[in-house]
């Protein structure tokens, strides 16, 4: 596989199909150059066309609140008092 940007579909399942036979490159040696260029190439494709946004702030603390089995009373050491807590989260 010739090592050029990542621009398609077809292209980046090849680089992840190289990335597989160059798993085991030790670093340093042409295979393990090859490993990281291809990685780095990859990633800068995904964070184009696979970006995952951002959770609403509100949403990913109720998650993460939900998630732990805490409660709002929980909150007030984070973010205050019990009147601060709703405000933040209402």
């Amino acid at each position: 596989m010739e090592i050029k940007p990542i621009k398609t579909k077809r292209d980046h399942a090849a680089a992840l199909k190289e990335i597989e036979r160059l798993f085991d490159a030790k670093p340093g040696t042409a295979d393990g150059d090859r490993f990281e260029v291809l990685i780095a190439l990859i990633h800068v494709y995904e964070e184009k066309h696979h970006a995952v946004p951002l959770p609403n702030p509100i949403d990913a603390i109720q998650y993460y609140m939900e998630s732990r089995g805490l409660t709002r009373r929980d909150l007030e050491k984070y973010i205050g008092s019990r009147a601060r807590v709703s405000e933040v989260l209402n």
